[in-house]
């Protein structure tokens, strides 16, 4: 008996483009975007939803595509690393990561920057502690996380036109 697999048209909002792709049912939100549409910025880490590598956003909200059935995205918008530049002009985020020496090995760094964009779209001036509590589904091995908050914070800044 052969087994047949049954594909699904997934339509979603990718980067602020209408895109189409086929999927099967038990495709990964991640394996989609790395895999079929080579948006690689979008990391592999644990495969867990422990370590926040993978994460992009939802409707703004930032979600471990690890963990994400890629049909969940139907009719959605996601946000990858790839998304926030426009053409060479980095979004101010990027621009703060890499100011603040935020960036070490860079494995950590995209979700990192997603998981900040959510907080920024809805937090315009954060405390520290609102920074850690939005970064803290994220994982970093190599910087100790202050670059990261003042990354965070320069970010804002510029966000804010201060």
């Amino acid at each position: 008996m052969t087994q047949r697999t049954i594909k699904h048209n997934l339509s979603f909002t990718l980067n602020g483009e209408i895109t189409l792709v086929e999927v099967e049912a038990d495709d990964r939100l991640i394996d989609v975007l790395r895999d079929r549409l080579l948006l690689t910025g979008t990391k592999q880490g644990c495969g867990d939803g422990e370590c926040g590598a993978c994460t992009v956003l939802l409707n703004g909200i930032p979600v471990n595509s690890c963990l994400v059935p890629a049909m969940k995205a139907q009719g959605k918008s996601v946000i990858t690393i790839e998304g926030l530049a426009r053409g060479d002009t980095l979004h101010p985020l990027q621009e703060s990561f890499l100011e603040a020496g935020a960036v070490q090995c860079g494995f950590c760094t995209p979700g990192m920057i997603l998981s900040a964009k959510a907080l920024l779209d809805h937090k315009k001036n954060p405390a520290d502690e609102d920074i850690k509590l939005a970064l803290s589904g994220n994982i970093c091995r190599c910087t100790g996380y202050v670059q990261i908050i003042e990354a965070v914070k320069i970010a804002a800044t510029k966000l804010n036109g201060s």
